[in-house]
């Protein structure tokens, strides 16, 4: 029981915005209208916000990374395509009998978790830092969407999943959950939403713990000063390098749920582009909170798609012009702006009003 209290209390702390009874009541009144959402919404309008929510899980990872870890990583797409591509292999060879789909998500984020531990290995205790740091994982990440780009004949497949190259990998089942009688399948309506807001609210709500633990306090102590962390006894090489492995889990993960979402996974949701935009959302919302990293990218994700459909051409533009206007008027962030104006604005009305 005691352990059950101090995890809640790390729900709160100095390493996350957000507290007290207002932040908490809001919350749940954002999750009561989350559930009921599909109650007053189509099928395809239901599924088209999945699409929004597996983003999250990317942004959140590169938040964790770059935000509270300062180190700026191209690489949050190599894991998201490493474990898309996973998933595929293991559930076109093996089928989704027995709640094996459930299974293949979990092994898919193992292997990016793994890759993630090679790579940030030579990296960290390499002494790799700062804009080298993101130097190589773009490299990485580019050399992986070449390499699945040409992968196109015949003789490139695993068992019986070909990788198709540039056209990319289709037909994988989708999640199917074992119920007595019948399993219950999560095509890309309502029950994957369900299922994909679940996921999401227990990550939220598990990296909040996590970053007003002592890990966080010691992962922001070396954002901050990795020589004075070093100093104090902490290997930070082991703490980034456990860091950047949570962060490719989590990318990982939304890399599986996009490639259950739309039932195929390509090249290029590692290309030059996709690795980007997860910047251009965490830098918009605020990259050193959680809550603002979740806000905006749901926001710019929308006013994204909007663009798409209405100006595809202005799209990708819109997206670079948000990014300078944010660098250069809100450095930490709009919505983080925002949520500490609210924040002093409330805090005067409550002393006034006291």
């Amino acid at each position: 029981m005691t352990g059950l209290l101090s995890l809640f209390r790390r729900l709160e702390g100095p390493q996350t915005v957000g507290r007290g009874p207002a932040f908490w009541g809001m919350f749940a009144v954002v999750l009561m209208g989350a559930l009921a959402y599909p109650l007053f919404s189509d099928g395809y309008t239901v599924g088209n916000t999945v699409y929004f929510f597996v983003w999250v899980f990317i942004a959140l990872s590169l938040c964790l990374i770059w935000g509270y870890g300062g180190s700026l990583s191209f690489g949050q797409t190599a894991f998201f395509g490493i474990a898309g591509y996973s998933y595929g292999i293991l559930t076109i060879n093996f089928g989704s009998a027995y709640g094996f789909t459930l299974v293949a998500l979990v092994i898919a984020v193992a292997i990016s978790a793994l890759f993630a531990v090679l790579l940030g290995y030579f990296m960290f205790f390499g002494r790799i830092a700062g804009v080298f740091l993101g130097i190589v994982t773009l490299a990485v990440t580019l050399m992986l969407e070449r390499f699945m780009a040409q992968t196109a004949g015949p003789e490139w497949h695993i068992g019986s999943a070909r990788l198709n190259g540039f056209n990319g990998m289709s037909a994988m089942p989708p999640l199917t959950i074992p119920w007595p009688g019948e399993p219950i399948v999560l095509f890309a309506d309502v029950g994957l939403y369900y299922f994909v807001l679940g996921v999401l609210v227990l990550v939220y709500l598990g990296l909040r713990i996590l970053m007003n633990s002592s890990f966080g306090n010691v992962i922001v102590a070396i954002r901050e000063n990795p020589e004075r962390a070093e100093m104090l006894g902490y290997d930070v090489r082991k703490y980034q390098l456990i860091t950047f492995v949570i962060g490719a889990a989590l990318a990982g993960l939304s890399g599986v749920l996009y490639t259950v979402w739309g039932q195929y996974i390509t090249p290029s949701s590692m290309g030059m582009t996709a690795a980007a935009l997860p910047l251009i959302w965490v830098a918009v919302g605020g990259r050193s909170d959680l809550t603002s990293t979740l806000i905006g990218t749901l926001m710019v994700l929308a006013v994204f798609q909007a663009l798409t459909i209405y100006g595809s051409q202005y799209a990708l533009v819109f997206m670079g012009v948000l990014l300078v206007l944010t660098v250069l008027i809100a450095p930490n962030g709009l919505v983080l702006g925002a949520m500490n104006w609210l924040g002093r604005v409330t805090g005067r009305v409550t002393q006034r009003a006291g």
